[in-house]
């Protein structure tokens, strides 16, 4: 059998340890939750996870959402996720932009919820 060269996504992995190194610093707590994002090539998502009971309180997405760009779409994700979380009495959480750079998307996510009333 012949040598298979192992397939490495250099850029994922770069990520997950940036992740990794954040997530050692940040959690949630049940006064301050984190929210946490994630993206995708067509999607973004986020969710407001309290770490002390290891339980999601809120998340939003940008699936529903058909026009626009993808960063207006992650504004209006930023404010749905803000809008939900003033209906449980959240007025601030602690952001985790889940090892992604805090532009472009995670940085329109993070404007819509403060926009709609979070605090960081």
């Amino acid at each position: 059998m012949a040598y298979q060269k192992r397939i490495t996504n250099k850029k994922r992995d770069s990520r997950i340890r940036r992740h990794a190194r954040i997530r050692s610093h940040l959690a949630g707590t049940e006064s301050i939750p984190r929210l946490a994002v994630f993206k995708s090539n067509r999607y973004i998502y986020a969710q407001i996870i309290n770490d002390d009971k290891g339980v999601t309180i809120i998340s939003a997405d940008s699936r529903k959402e058909k026009k626009g760009t993808m960063i207006e779409k992650a504004g209006k994700v930023g404010e749905t996720i803000a809008t939900l979380a003033k209906d449980k009495k959240i007025n601030s959480i602690v952001f985790d932009r889940g090892g992604f750079y805090f532009t472009g998307h995670v940085k329109a996510l993070a404007d819509g919820a403060r926009k709609g009333g979070l605090k960081f």
